[in-house]
């Protein structure tokens, strides 16, 4: 019973809940930064640079296997097929979302750092009551 009751106790924290809400939450905010870069940003970019799609940016290093069906210039049917590639546009799609899920965190850090009260610094020296219970103690040892 007791591995059972440690088990509860250990639920029971709020930090096991904060932490499943904030495992949701990244969850749900995960996909809409995946559509930010996808649907909005990549895009953009890809028309600057010559192509609507940066996934259709890679190098082919193995051959096509035999009765490959889909489409030589296709990233997801060569991979369906296990073709090895070597797949720069992808991951730089991959990479542009996780600098925009970087960066958008860092700025809730740093606004929940901003709207949490800060410390107190502690005094350099004793308070003044503690001056004056030592003069007392001193006062009593005589």
């Amino acid at each position: 019973m007791g591995l059972i009751s440690e088990f509860k106790t250990f639920i029971n924290r709020g930090n096991v809940m904060d932490l499943a809400v904030g495992v949701i939450i990244g969850g749900a905010f995960a996909t809409i930064t995946k559509s930010l870069t996808d649907d909005l940003i990549m895009p953009v970019v890809g028309y600057i640079f010559g192509g609507a799609d940066f996934s259709r940016y890679f190098i082919r290093l193995g051959d096509l296997p035999a009765g490959f069906k889909g489409n030589p210039e296709s990233y997801a049917d060569l991979k369906a097929a296990g073709v090895a590639m070597f797949g720069w546009g992808e991951f730089l799609t991959v990479f542009v979302n996780f600098l925009i899920l970087a960066f958008v965190i860092f700025l809730l850090v740093k606004a929940v750092n901003r709207l949490m009260s800060k410390p107190e610094d502690a005094p350099a020296g004793p308070s003044e009551e503690v001056l004056l219970l030592r003069e007392i103690r001193d006062s009593l040892k005589k």
